[in-house]
């Protein structure tokens, strides 16, 4: 697509009537009731899949490097928002032991594939919460920030074809396109610099459409130590500090993944990308998405999908960036299904550290509301605070959990080993034998036994550089190149615990 092509596609979008098609939203929603109240959202298990980004580098220099979009459509990956990404999605599979061996599986075939096919043009995909090396010969903030004007649109030069990405920097909502983080300050004219962070989106469908409520609950209430097991982005790109390396090593978040998205896309003094609030019912839900601040309306064509007959609400659905979010969708009235994203983790050194946090978040989720587990009635606003705690602390963060007798701990172990034991429990639950549920935890289990996770990996790899005499940009761009190095060996079938041996 050429860029006036471009800009005449972003232009048709911003024409779209906003008031037109929020009336479209309304009437949709009403219809998605009707159909969630007569159980075609309904379904006979729990089902569960995943989303899975990477960027893409090159596999000398380990700088950033734009991915041919004939190549990602060869390898079988979709584009995300900068030209350096690329993601893979899973098939969504009944959540049982072949189930979710099945997702183990697909996600190892393809990766290994797609790393077959890049390899041949000089790069590497990197599974990753943040990027630190720029390409060769540019620096981070003018890959960024660069962007260019056509007829009044504005365009990020380094941004994939999407217009709805493209039309976020044009229309009436006002994103505040600058990233803000600790000793990190970066203005844009474009949401470019979400680009910067790759996730990891586990995706668990409800078995009743009606009990998602309930499950969003206990979803909320597991994101702060999920989040502290799995935090991998302590650092940014050295040149954009305005700190000395001393007090940035002293002073880092330990997942830094969430003030980039918050602080780009959310609007002064509006919280858009957000920890959630409960939902108390699958009607509140639809209310929450519906009523959400539109950021880029449309004018949507049937596709011959079951949910073209709520098209416009689940395109709303797009721009709803919570970090936890309730989902209903479906190509075919038999696909339809209501699900919980949760959208807070960052890439992770291997494949089986990916699906560890899959099978364990799911796990939770059918254990917890079966046993009425009481850290159901934790207050939200602890919930949140310990989502916030584990983003600036990880595995060291003093997180409150409420034990199974109801009573109240910030004890890691004693928290992590109930955890663990709820997910092995929920997994049983779903026909897995004991042998197999404890081999989908056991990594996760070995990183709160060491109090180790990626992000303080990472970071202790920096303070042994410049304990050694490096200098601090040196030392995290060879901090990631250990990364890059060890994950080359172990990404499809090794562990994170073999990068501690």
């Amino acid at each position: 697509m050429s860029a006036s092509d471009l800009v005449t596609e972003i232009e048709a979008t911003l024409d779209v009537d906003t008031e037109a098609f929020e009336s479209r939203v309304r009437a949709e929603a009403e219809t998605l009731r009707g159909e969630i109240a007569d159980g075609t959202f309904d379904n006979p298990q729990a089902i569960v899949g995943l989303e899975y980004e990477f960027y893409a580098v090159d596999d000398e220099t380990d700088a950033l490097m734009r991915v041919p979009r004939r190549l990602l459509e060869h390898i079988g990956f979709e584009k995300e928002l900068g030209l350096h990404n690329a993601e893979l999605s899973t098939t969504p599979q009944p959540l049982s032991q072949y189930g979710l061996k099945a997702q183990q599986t697909e996600v190892q075939a393809k990766l290994d594939a797609a790393r077959r096919e890049v390899s041949r043009e000089g790069m590497a995909l990197i599974s990753d919460g943040m990027w630190t090396v720029p390409p060769i010969g540019e620096t981070v903030s003018e890959y960024l920030t660069d962007s260019i004007e056509q007829g009044g649109v504005r365009m990020a030069t380094n941004m994939s074809r999407a217009v709805r990405y493209h039309a976020m920097a044009n229309t009436d909502y006002a994103a505040d396109l600058q990233l803000e983080a600790p000793h990190v300050s970066l203005a844009a004219d474009t949401v470019m610099p979400e680009s910067l962070i790759t996730s990891i989106q586990p995706h668990y469908q409800v078995a009743h459409a009606h009990d998602l409520p309930d499950n969003f609950r206990y979803a909320l209430r597991i994101a702060g130590p999920l989040l502290a097991l799995a935090v991998n982005s302590p650092f940014f790109p050295p040149d954009l500090y305005d700190a000395d390396g001393e007090t940035v090593v002293a002073e880092c978040w330990m997942e830094n993944r969430v003030p980039v998205f918050e602080s780009v896309l959310n609007p002064e003094g509006e919280k858009k990308v957000t920890f959630p609030a409960d939902i108390g019912s699958t009607d509140e839900a639809i209310d929450r998405i519906a009523g959400d601040a539109t950021v880029v309306p449309a004018e949507i064509d049937p596709q011959g999908r079951f949910d073209d007959a709520f098209a416009h609400f689940r395109h709303k659905h797009g721009s709803f960036w919570r970090w936890v979010r309730p989902v209903f969708d479906g190509p075919t009235r038999k696909s339809a299904n209501a699900r919980i994203e949760f959208r807070p983790l960052p890439g992770q050194p291997t494949v089986r550290g990916t699906i560890a946090l899959l099978a364990v978040f799911a796990g939770l989720l059918e254990s917890l509301p079966r046993r009425e587990h009481p850290i159901g009635t934790q207050p939200w606003e602890t919930a949140r605070e310990n989502f916030y705690r584990a983003v600036r602390d990880g595995i060291e963060a003093d997180l409150r959990w409420v034990t199974a007798d109801g009573t109240e701990t910030e004890d890691t172990d004693e928290l992590y080993a109930e955890l663990f034991e709820l997910a092995r429990d929920g997994l049983e639950l779903r026909g897995f034998d004991a042998a197999a549920a404890n081999g989908y935890i056991q990594p996760l289990r070995e990183r709160v036994d060491r109090r180790m996770t990626p992000a303080r990996w990472k970071r202790n790899r920096v303070e042994t550089r410049m304990a050694a005499g490096e200098p601090f940009g040196q030392a995290i761009w060879g901090m990631q190149s250990d990364y890059i190095d060890r994950q080359s060996e172990t990404l499809v079938e090794g562990t994170f615990v073999e990068w501690l041996e």
